[in-house]
């Protein structure tokens, strides 16, 4: 029995030989892209290096940051505009374009550059129709599954490390809208995401939360509420809102749509 439960201890003692996952005389491709024509020396800081970037390897894996954010339609460019002049911007128009995104993109720029302190997340955790029933963890926990659209804007522009360490930080809140009331949010990029689900009684709620140097962003599409149609108080917010100066209502529409191209032609037809 000795000799036995040795040779186990050995056997998963054992030092991993890569080379067993691998033919042999086949050689690793570690090479991400490959130059038609060309050879496997490519790099992207060549002085030569062509100025469209290669088409991927059969294989490989295309995986590109884009750092800087362009408006693909007239509206979003005004978007844009709105986020950068405005201290209080609603985007308001249908699923797909780019509400949220660009809204995350403007608020990891003004925390990365020290125009604010903190970006604030908020989101009004109501079921798409369906009731998923009690959710264990802290509060943080609870409102994850709400807040996964907020989490992949963030992820497609902050690193893992990074976004959790600004989380643990506090330099990205999540805040939920039920503890809203009596603060004031100064020096913050505040993101008040799918509004539709929120009353009139809670967009002013929110809204008068806007402190010194800060933005707030409101993005939803009154067409696409959970609640009653006579309850969601967006389009009514939003038409008292753009008689004031200081804030801006941006309404995209279905050309502006920038998923894929069947999305705008649904919209058309739903």
């Amino acid at each position: 029995m000795g000799k036995r439960a040795a040779t186990k201890r050995q056997k998963a003692q054992a030092a991993f030989d890569a080379s067993n996952f691998f033919e042999k005389g086949a050689a690793r491709e570690t090479q991400l892209y490959a130059i038609p024509g060309g050879g496997n020396d490519w790099h992207p800081d060549d002085a030569d290096a062509p100025k469209r970037m290669p088409e991927p390897a059969h294989g490989a894996r295309n995986q590109r940051y884009q750092k800087t954010v362009k408006p693909r339609s007239e509206n979003q460019a005004r978007l844009l505009e709105a986020l950068e002049d405005k201290s209080l911007v609603c985007a308001l128009g249908p699923a797909g374009t780019g509400k949220t995104y660009l809204a995350i993109c403007k608020a990891v720029e003004a925390l990365q550059k020290g125009k604010v302190a903190r970006i604030i997340l908020s989101r009004p955790a109501v079921e798409a129709g369906e009731q998923i029933g009690f959710l264990p963890g802290a509060m943080e926990d609870k409102l994850a599954p709400y807040l996964r659209p907020l989490y992949d804007a963030l992820s497609d522009r902050l690193s893992p490390q990074q976004l959790k360490h600004m989380m643990a930080e506090g330099l990205i809140e999540i805040a939920p809208i039920g503890f809203m009331r009596g603060r004031t949010l100064n020096n913050a990029f505040v993101v008040i995401d799918e509004a539709q689900n929120c009353t009139y009684t809670q967009i002013k709620m929110l809204l008068t939360r806007l402190g010194w140097h800060s933005t707030m962003v409101v993005t939803g599409d009154p067409a696409q509420s959970d609640l009653l149609p006579e309850l969601s108080g967006l389009g009514k917010a939003a038409e008292r809102l753009e008689k004031l100066g200081g804030a801006s209502v941006i309404r995209l529409q279905g050309q502006d749509v920038v998923r894929h191209p069947l999305v705008a032609e649904m919209l058309d037809v739903l």
